[in-house]
């Protein structure tokens, strides 16, 4: 019996696609990395019988990035990053050890089925699939096929089945052109944002931001938001005058009328054409005219029209909406989200999405109408030749989906009806008026059939008065007439509707990275989003893009990365060559890189005017060891201390607190010690900011603190503070932190373990002597006298944390509580050992730590 691997993009949707296909029939197991499981079934595979192994990723296996050395900042100029500095693949996610995963599942297998998803970023991560696992396949007979790709877009029964009756191959030139782009965005992207970011932090105290980040698609991004804003401050409002006349069909009603010159901007030709009209006692009828309209029904939804319609109608986010609606569609309520098409395929089964949508409440009357009158075929569309329209693919309910999830999945459903429903129809009345020698015209509008709006009632033609019955030559008195001054107003900021309208016009990014080049502007304090989702320009925003038009408008003008697009689509489509693309691009962009540096002063120029220089930034907070006088803290992201006098710049651990630490110097360089803290509930560790840095002995790192200090003898250092193995952590260790009393407690240098203990002790302290049964360094812990939890009235007690009895009650493991996700304790694997660090516990009953975090903790103190 052959053996079938089978592999999905996520691990849901691996478990929907093996319940379809078994039919439910299918036994599940955890795999090795505990992220993904194995669904097993035995079925008929192309005419043979087969065992099934369905199993998936998480996304990406694979990422690119620069060897080794070329990721220092310090040590590699940013102009090699263009050519001379070698990239490799890495695992994405190293924790989930994924390429393991998949060569002990796809070992001894003689078929495989790619089950990714259908765009270019699901080709790409095949290839990496297949890179994992047909080195440990069995070798296939002769000419014999064992690659095979399912083509889907929807996780439903049909479209489930009908892929893998239909098995294709997977795409090489779509998984090139995602190498491509990813090759492109590392090189440009890392010289430029490494360049810029080491020279304005170097000089600037309050940019705040931590990264200044470039990017040939965010940067343009940028360029839309600052082009709106600079429109808004350069707008010069003008004064024009509007004549509005009322005429009374009626004793006491009142008509309207608008001048057919709409506006004057000249006030003495405005008050010409008042005193002319004035003269007039009654308006005259020239014309009525009636005309049947058309009010035309959506076209089927894409991803870029989801996505401004979730920003302005429903107040989401695009990236919110998007990660909104990949939940949806794992969960089978909505097809494939990223899709560019909004032409359904002739075979598509309409009537049957339309029958799912049948007992919804909010819509059941409106689609048994459409199902017993017949549905209209929706209008033609651009057929991209990706995947068809999103479409929802079953019923849900508010409860089901709660929240965001209900209210994108209602609109994708009611725009769906919309396509297949009539569209709105309206008759249009005209009536022209002559008032003297000047023309004026209002206009009626009442709805004879209204078609989609009944489903999507926010695009209804609004309710009006309606017009009276005249006819050509009917006279009307006149109720008033006067001049009305207005004024010209600016436009406002864009709205993240208009700027994705935008950059699918100028080509952009993709319908799957639009949201993400949003978000990155937002990240990096280039942009703040205002009420109403409108995208206001910050000044590090302003001033870096004019400074970009100052020195090279095509960094930031949409043409080049247009371009560049259209190459990667040509890679796509075999018509283009994957080397000589990167070359060219890359070229262009290092030549532009150099110009850039060469020029950097006319950007400078900007800076300088908006923010200020680091010498007067900041507060005095710890002596420098040189010079011995007060370094400056500067609180705006990132975080660091500079010394005036010797010109010198310290950065610091980022997303916490910092303030001087007692006044006490590190015995090495003589820099005054700070205190870094996430909070009362987080970590905190002293460090030198020299050492911090530049690490002052070979098994340490920049940026590890006090608590990760091999120093033999400095009181403040592991060697001295170290008490234990951490109890998750492979390398980390368990620290006094020596500032927590009276709510002591131990913390991890590496992960975010806290261990409290001995609350309300008057000293704890870490005694020279180990622990017998693990090796752990003693502890000794001295209570006051009306305080003491220790038996017998007593107030000492030396003993060990993990294994002492009289301590086993006052001992209490928890995780800090970080201030931001991205927060880490310290940087880089350390070789030094600190008390009971790296030995093997000899008295611990389960040597294997535990997984389940419940479990580690009874492990390490029962």
């Amino acid at each position: 019996m052959r053996t079938v691997l089978m592999v999905a993009e996520k691990p849901s949707l691996a478990q929907s696609i093996a319940k379809i296909l078994s039919r439910g029939n299918m036994s599940s197991r955890k795999g090795l990395n505990g992220a993904c499981s194995v669904h097993e079934y035995t079925g008929s595979f192309i005419g043979q019988s087969a065992h099934f192994k369905m199993t998936s990723v998480c996304g990406h296996v694979m990422t690119l990035d620069f060897i080794g050395k070329y990721n220092s900042w310090d040590k590699v100029d940013p102009a090699e990053l263009f050519s001379k500095a070698p990239t490799e693949k890495k695992e994405a996610n190293p924790k989930l050890t994924m390429v393991k995963f998949l060569q002990v599942e796809g070992r001894g297998c003689d078929c495989i089925v790619l089950w990714l998803d259908c765009d270019k970023e699901g080709e790409n991560i095949c290839f990496e699939v297949l890179d994992a696992v047909l080195p440990v396949m069995n070798k296939p007979r002769g000419t014999e096929r064992t690659i095979y790709r399912a083509k889907f877009s929807s996780i439903t029964d049909t479209d489930i089945c009908n892929a893998m009756n239909h098995l294709g191959e997977p795409n090489r030139n779509e998984a090139l052109s995602v190498d491509a782009r990813q090759e492109l965005d590392l090189r440009i992207g890392c010289a430029f944002t490494r360049f810029q970011t080491k020279y304005f932090q170097g000089k600037y105290g309050n940019l705040d931001s931590s990264l200044i980040s470039f990017g040939p698609c965010q940067t343009p991004t940028l360029g839309f938001c600052v082009e709106r804003h600079d429109k808004i401050q350069s707008f010069k409002p003008e004064t024009y005058w509007v004549l509005q006349a009322k005429v009374n069909p009626e004793k006491e009603s009142s008509l309207t009328l608008d001048w057919d010159r709409v506006r004057v901007f000249d006030r003495e030709a405005a008050q010409m054409f008042l005193n002319i009209t004035k003269m007039a006692k009654e308006a005259k009828v020239e014309s009525v005219s009636k005309k049947e309209k058309v009010k035309q029904r959506p076209l089927a939804l894409n991803t870029v029209e989801m996505l401004r319609v979730a920003s302005a109608a429903l107040g989401m986010g695009p990236q919110h909406a998007m990660q909104i609606a990949e939940r949806l569609y794992t969960q089978g309520y909505i097809s494939y989200p990223r899709t560019e098409t909004t032409h359904y395929p002739e075979n598509f089964d309409l009537k049957g999405c339309l029958r799912q949508q049948a007992n919804n409440p909010y819509w059941a009357e409106t689609v048994k109408a459409l199902l017993s009158e017949g549905i209209n075929r929706p209008r033609k569309g651009h057929d991209a030749g990706d995947h068809p329209p999103i479409t929802p693919m079953r019923a849900a309910t508010e409860a089901e989906l709660g929240g965001d999830g209900w209210r994108l999945y209602e609109y994708i459903s009611r725009h769906f009806i919309a396509t297949v429903s009539a569209d709105c129809k309206y008759l249009q009345t005209t009536i022209s008026f002559s008032i003297g020698p000047e023309r004026f015209t209002c206009v009626g509008k009442v709805v004879t059939s209204p078609g989609f709006t009944e489903i999507m009632p926010w695009h209804s033609i609004p309710l009006e008065e309606s017009l009276p019955h005249c006819e050509k030559g009917d006279l009307f008195p006149i109720g008033e007439i006067k001049l009305l001054e207005k004024q010209t107003s600016p436009p406002d900021y864009l709205t993240e509707a208009e700027l994705i309208t935008l950059m699918e016009k100028h080509g952009i990014g993709t319908d799957a990275s639009i949201p993400v080049h949003i978000n990155n502007i937002c990240q990096r304090n280039y942009v703040t989003v205002e009420s109403g989702r409108r995208l206001k320009p910050t000044n590090l925003g302003i001033v870096l893009v004019h400074g970009y038009y100052k020195i090279d408008a095509e960094l930031v003008l949409p043409t080049i990365r247009s371009a560049v697009e259209k190459q990667l689509n040509l890679i796509a489509l075999g018509k283009a060559n994957y080397h000589q693309v990167l070359e060219h691009t890359l070229d262009i962009f290092k030549r532009k890189f150099h110009y850039f540096v060469d020029s950097i002063a006319g950007m400078d120029e900007l800076m300088e005017v908006s923010f200020s220089p680091l010498a007067a930034t900041g507060k005095p907070l710890s002596r420098c060891g040189k010079c011995h006088r007060f370094m400056k803290y500067i609180q705006a992201k990132p975080s660091r201390l500079h010394c005036s006098h010797c010109d010198d710049t310290y950065s610091l651990p980022q997303n916490g607190t910092i303030k001087l630490y007692k006044e006490l110097r590190c015995p090495l360089d003589d820099f005054e010690l700070v205190l870094w803290s996430s909070g009362s509930r987080g970590k905190s560790y002293p460090l030198c900011p020299y050492c911090y840095n530049h690490p002052p002995f070979r098994d340490m790192k920049k940026g590890m603190g006090c608590n990760e200090c091999t120093h033999p003898t400095c009181q403040h250092s592991l060697s001295m503070l170290g008490i234990g193995q951490c109890v998750e952590c492979e390398n980390g260790v368990l620290v006094l932190d020596s500032t927590s009393g009276p709510k002591w407690k131990m913390a991890c240098n590496k992960c975010n373990v806290i261990v409290h203990f001995f609350e309300n002790a008057h000293k704890v302290r870490v005694s020279p002597e180990t622990c017998d049964l693990c090796e752990a360094a003693l502890v000794d812990v001295d209570f006051n006298k009306a305080k003491s939890p220790l038996p017998g009235d007593e107030t000492q007690h030396s003993g060990c944390v993990f294994c002492d009895p009289v301590f086993q009650d006052l001992v209490e493991l928890k995780h800090a509580a970080m201030r931001h996700p991205m927060h880490r304790g310290g940087q880089g694997k350390r070789q030094g050992r600190g008390r009971g660090k790296g030995r093997r516990p000899g008295g611990r009953l389960n040597p294997k730590k535990p997984k389940d975090k419940m479990a580690a903790l009874a492990a390490y103190f029962v």
